[in-house]
């Protein structure tokens, strides 16, 4: 079996010594190919550097985390790395296109695996922080959050949060993806949507519908293109904010 290939990682933060302490844990499995200390540089060095992960700290200057998250979320997964556990920081780097939201009081194994599932797409949060969200999606579900069919701007009922066209997670991106209902699901795929927007791993989804985990990858997969998303977390939150869970 070939090595596995260490996470080409980014880091932004506006404090040397944590970039420093942050490096020393990710360990071997990571590799750390730029640094960055405001959002503009954080910005210049994704597009240098294509890495499959930044991880980004949410306030930092010029513009800060979600500067970063709202310009490069759509073709790099950002996790926001912070020490801010306030409902408002957390909604809004989800709102931009934060793939994940970790505070830096993680220990370092769980910072690991959490990175690890980010890079591969799958939204991660602080476990203190993950029951927050869906409850945050469900309570938009419930109140009706609005999105422009034609995906020009989108605005979190309650939130105070606007975006315009083609930001990663939008109610509205993917040329009317809130036109399109579970109709176009096959009722397997309606089962696997309900699971994975409940948060289980596709090994638990594999287990509870008998098929293999490959089986649901391939669900998932197709139902991200039916739907026009691109990622898990997007598919999530499409889920919730219809009540799919």
């Amino acid at each position: 079996m070939e090595p596995r290939l260490p996470i080409r990682v980014v880091v932004a933060d506006d404090h040397h010594i944590w970039r420093s302490g942050l490096k020393a844990d990710l360990g071997e499995g990571f590799e750390v190919v730029g640094e960055a200390e405001d959002a503009s540089s954080a910005i210049e060095m994704i597009d240098l550097h294509t890495p499959d992960l930044a991880l980004i700290d949410l306030h930092m200057p010029d513009g800060g985390g979600l500067r970063v998250v709202r310009e490069r979320a759509t073709s790099t997964a950002i996790v926001i790395i912070t020490v801010s556990e306030a409902e408002r920081d957390l909604l809004d780097a989800v709102a931009a296109g934060a793939v994940g939201y970790m505070v830096k009081s993680t220990r370092p194994e769980d910072l690991r695996a959490a990175l690890r599932l980010a890079a591969a797409g799958e939204p991660v949060f602080s476990p203190q922080l993950a029951a927050l969200v869906l409850s945050e999606f469900r309570r938009m579900a419930r109140s009706g959050a609005t999105a422009l069919i034609d995906g020009s701007a989108v605005s979190d009922s309650g939130s105070g949060v606007e975006r315009g066209p083609g930001r990663a997670g939008s109610l509205g991106d993917g040329g009317g993806t809130s036109l399109v209902g579970t109709t176009a699901l096959t009722s397997r795929e309606r089962e696997v949507l309900g699971l994975v927007a409940r948060g289980h791993s596709y090994g638990e989804v594999a287990e509870q519908l008998f098929i293999s985990p490959k089986t649901v990858e391939n669900h998932v997969r197709n139902i991200l293109a039916k739907l026009h998303l691109t990622r898990r977390h997007e598919l999530i939150r499409w889920a919730v904010d219809r009540g799919i869970t």
